[in-house]
Parts: structure tokens; sequence; C-alpha cells
């Protein structure tokens, strides 16, 4: 249940293909590199527990860092390569990190954190450098290629956006374990999913997401071999299927719709029937999308419903979808239960927070009040959704608590856009929230108050939109913004944002996609 189990026995087996490059990582390359890393880690005084930070693209020399760490007991924490230089900052400094690791992809961020970490004495740049990092390949060449005699099972530390608007590290709480010791991650995709040394597994998302990082590291665990693309081009998934006889994949609901408004001339030529299992999950799937996808590839699609925390998990194949349409499943790692404000719980059929009960302990690094709101009186964790169980114990989202946008498979909190726009000194007050997006679910959207009427118009929302590209990441940006007179507020300074997003969700079921 370790690549370098794997090393021993098929040494020339590829781990990973970057799909684009064609680069290809064996286990025994992927063994002796992460021998080498594990070795640096050591020579820097790195110790079990201590942090890392890591901010790549898809990178071939991605998994080689993450399994170096994996067997030095470190908690590496993947960014997203999409973050502006404040956001990566705020990242590094919040998980402790002694070590940084970018790549010459990013040199022009990379550039600016140079005096923002100029306290992390470790900074390292892959494929090529700049002033303020060193050589990562010298550095691990000068390593030697044994085992680390302190080996012990490090684990990942990634960052999930809080309402607070700053992202939340999730930490796990583990028992020290040895480097190949089995999982729930592993039992579910081996005994559910059928994933074995035969595997070929298609990745077409960015690293740094808790999914793909977890599935592919459980892929190479099993001995199997993961297809990794660099970006993600819907004709080139399908070509990719065909090439490499795919077996397995995980994809989010906007791939899907990608898949299905190619033309019929493209979508068709493609053999799929090498697949064998494809995994949804991130974002709800409308149910026409869904109900297409299976058609076309038969019923080999599987939904899960479940966070970064870990603390739960929900799944239905598509033969118990099809019988409860919408469901994301029922609970396969805890117990569902679903709860009033107050508490209680609910009976079937009616919503209320979802909470996990018996499932993985977690906390939010280094904020015991946000690990606090997600705890019931019982004990009992939730990640802030809404739904309800059906009469034979399958859940059904219904919204988010927390107003989460979910735009593309990928979690936005609002709050740090509302705080920027509301500095504007053109702008009273603001609200921004998930508003439907055919391809995407949902798209962000903001509400503004301007402090003068007059000025509301498209010459105020293009200064706005470009006031926010200019300091957040563009993912986190308002696609568009409209002005109101006047924002529902209580005379408590509540906002009622649900009066002004109800609006862009009428006529629908479900206030989610």
């Amino acid at each position: 249940m370790h690549p370098y189990i794997h090393a021993q026995k098929h040494p020339d087996k590829p781990a990973y293909i970057m799909a684009a490059s064609g680069r290809t990582v064996t286990y025994r390359q992927l063994d002796d590199q992460s021998n080498r890393i594990a070795q640096l880690f050591r020579s820097l005084g790195l110790k079990a527990g201590d942090h890392i930070a890591l901010f790549l693209e898809n990178n071939s020399q991605f998994f080689e860092i993450c399994w170096g760490a994996q067997r030095s007991g470190l908690v590496y924490t993947a960014i997203s390569s999409r973050l502006t230089a404040a956001e990566v900052e705020y990242i590094v400094r919040d998980c402790g990190a002694r070590l940084f690791i970018t790549s010459h992809h990013l040199a022009g961020t990379a550039a600016e954190l140079v005096p923002l970490l100029d306290d992390v004495a470790s900074r390292y740049m892959i494929d090529g450098v700049i002033a303020g990092y060193e050589s990562w390949e010298a550095a691990v060449a000068r390593q030697p290629v044994t085992r680390i005699a302190d080996e012990t099972a490090g684990h990942d530390m990634l960052y999930s956006s809080g309402t607070t608007g700053r992202p939340k590290g999730v930490l796990p709480i583990v028992e020290p374990q040895p480097i190949d010791f089995d999982n729930p991650l592993l039992q579910i995709t081996s005994k559910l999913y059928g994933m074995n040394a035969d595997t070929v597994y298609l990745s077409p998302a960015p690293l740094y997401h808790a999914a793909p990082l977890r599935f592919n590291m459980s892929v190479m665990r099993l001995g199997g071999t993961s297809v990794i693309m660099e970006n993600f081009d819907a004709e080139e998934y399908l070509r990719l299927v065909k090439k490499h006889q795919v077996t397995h994949t995980q994809v989010v609901p906007t791939m899907f719709v990608r898949f299905l408004k190619l033309p019929d001339e493209v979508r068709l030529k493609y053999d799929m029937s090498s697949l064998k299992c494809a995994i949804h999950a991130a974002a709800p799937c409308p149910i026409p999308v869904k109900q297409q996808m299976i058609e076309w590839w038969g019923p080999i699609i599987w939904e899960y419903y479940g966070g970064t925390e870990g603390n739960g998990l929900t799944m239905c194949n598509s033969a118990e979808w099809l019988a409860h349409k919408g469901t994301v499943g029922r609970a396969v790692v805890g117990k569902l239960k679903i709860c009033d404000d107050a508490g209680e719980e609910l009976p079937t059929g009616q919503s209320g927070t979802v909470y996990f009960a018996e499932g993985r302990t977690f906390e939010y690094h280094n904020d015991p009040k946000k690990t606090a709101e997600s705890r019931h009186p019982k004990g009992w964790s939730t990640l802030g959704d809404v739904g309800y169980l059906d009469a034979d114990g399958f859940l059904h989202l219904t919204d988010r608590k927390a107003f989460m946008i979910i735009s593309g498979g990928v979690n936005i909190y609002p709050q740090e856009a509302e705080n920027l726009l509301v500095n504007h000194p053109k702008v009273m007050d603001c609200a921004v929230f998930g508003v439907p997006n055919p391809d995407f679910g949902e798209e962000v959207k903001a509400v503004v108050q301007p402090r003068d009427m007059v000025d509301a118009g498209p010459a105020l929302a293009e200064e706005l939109l470009a006031y926010c590209k200019q300091h957040l990441s563009a993912i986190k940006c308002p696609r568009s913004i409209d002005f109101e007179a006047e924002l529902p507020r209580h005379p408590t300074g509540k906002l009622y944002k649900r009066l002004l997003r109800d609006r862009y969700w009428q006529g629908r079921a479900s206030n989610i996609l």
C-alpha cells in the first residue's frame, strides 16, 4: 500500500504520466526521488509534524514532493496556483510553512512573494530559478537515494475558504502511522470503485484540490497508473481515455457540461468503453446533465458528497441515483443527522443543517471559533450545507447555509469580495453571492448600494469589476454587478442576503445547481 512496495515489484511501471508532455515517472523513479526529497527535508532540519507549502501548477514533480513529505511525517499544504501573492503569503504564514516550493511557470507571482516571504528560510523553484529562490532539482540531486531512518506517515493540510473571508486550513487529527498504513479512502477506492494495480486513472483537475490530490495518491498506493492533464480540455480528455485505455476517472459537473456541448461528431468519435468507473463530486450535478451522461457512458457513474474536512462521506452509484434523482447518496463514512437551528433532529423529508456523526475528527488550523461553529453540542460536525433525508436514507442537498458559491467545482466564499468592495470610495454597501450559471453551476454576483445612486450604471460597474480584479484572484471576482438604492439590512446590521439571492433563483426547486 505504498509506492516503495511497487518500486520493488514493478520498478519500470509508470506511476504517472503527464498527458501533454508525455513525461513518465516510473515507480522506481518516484521511490528514488521521494527518498532524496525526504533526505533533503531532514538535512534542512525538518522533522515529523513540521509544515511545508507547495505553490505549483500540475507539474511533473508535484507527486515526488508529496511522497517525500508523506514518508517524512511532514504536513504538506498545496496552494492554488491561481491565487495572488498576498493570498499565497497568508496561507504560507498561517500554516507555518518552514519550506516553500514553487515553479518557474509561476515566476511572476513568485517574484512578488520574495519580499513577502523573506523570513521563510528555504525557498525553492522548479524548472529554473529567479532571484530569491534556489534550484529544487540541484538541491534534491545532492541527496542520497537511501530511505531516512525515521520514516513516519505525513499528510496534507489543505485550505478551504472560510465565511470570515480568509481561507482556513483543515487539519485532520491523526495518530502516528507507518508510511504504508491503510486508510478509509483506500478501502473506498478499492472495494467500491474497484481500483487496483491495473487501474489507469485520468485526472483532469488541479492537483492542489483535495480530491485530485488524494485520489491520485490512492492510485499510486495501489500500484496503478495516473494520467494527469496539465489543463482540462473536453475533447482532449476524451482522446486520452481512448489513448490510455483509462479505467477510472474523477470529474466535476462542469466537465460533464463541456462534454455534452461538444458537437456529436466530435463527442461520439472516441471509444469510451474502457471506462469502468467515473466519479463526480465537488458541486451538485443538474439532473438532466447526469441523466445524459449515464445514457452516454452507461451506469458507471458514482457520486459522492464530502469536503476537504473529511468528516463524513455519502455515496451513490448510477442505479441508486436513478431511483432517487438528485441525491448525493447515503452515508458510507459517519452517520447523517439533519437538525434545525436549535440543534434538534428533524424527521425524514424535512430540510435542516447536515451533520455527520461518528466521522473523522478535524479542526480548522488557528481558528478555534470556526472549529466550534462547525460542531453540534453532541460533537457532530457540519460543512454548513442544508438538506434532507428521503425515506431510504438518501441525502438531498437544498441549500448552503454560509452562502458558499460553487463555480465549476471550486468553493468560493463571498466575504473577501464583500470586504473589498465596501472599501471602495463609491460604495456604501454590498452583497456578494452565487447566481445560476448553466456551465459552471453558479457564478459570482455582486449587488452594490452606491454612495450616490446617480453613479449607478455600466461605468461604475466596470470600475468596480476592475477594482476587484486588481486585488483578488479572478475566480473570486464578481462576473457582474447590479445596483440597489438600499440593501435589506436589519437595524442590528444583519444583511438579509437571502432576499437578494432568491430573486435570481426564482422558479427553481433547489437553491443550488
